[in-house]
């Protein structure tokens, strides 16, 4: 078994075919879209892949380490997370195949007019072991 990341981008991907913000949407499409990631994490979880999905606020911080108890907080010019990751999914499957057949079925999730978004899903294998640096 390995981990995967299935990373929701707001953007920074390709646009997706059902290009409507989440914000334009009807409460009914946002209730269809939570449902779809809810029932999909239900059976992942019976399958025994499932090991977390979590949704991100649009709200972030930028923080650094400047010496001693005092951390500047900054939030420009960078371009953080909150700018470009939506939420994720965590899943532990037997081969890379099956990880990116469940990115397939996550971008499926209904959108706009109850469309599928067929959102470009990353995928992103956690790193098995630290890496090994040689001379």
């Amino acid at each position: 078994m390995a981990k995967y990341l299935l990373l929701k981008h707001y953007r920074g991907a390709p646009p997706p075919v059902n290009n409507v913000p989440m914000d334009q949407w009807t409460p009914e499409e946002i209730s269809a879209h939570v449902r779809y990631m809810q029932d999909l994490a239900a059976r992942l979880e019976g399958t025994g892949e499932f090991v977390d999905a979590q949704a991100l606020a649009p709200e972030g911080t930028w923080v650094r380490y400047d010496g001693a108890g005092r951390p500047p907080v900054t939030d420009k010019p960078f371009a953080g997370t909150k700018d470009v990751i939506a939420g994720w999914l965590v899943v532990d499957v037997d081969s890379h195949e099956r990880a990116l057949e469940l990115a397939g079925e996550l971008s499926a999730a209904p959108g706009a007019a109850g469309k599928p978004i067929h959102e470009w899903i990353e995928v992103r294998p956690f790193l098995a072991a630290p890496p090994m640096v040689t001379e």
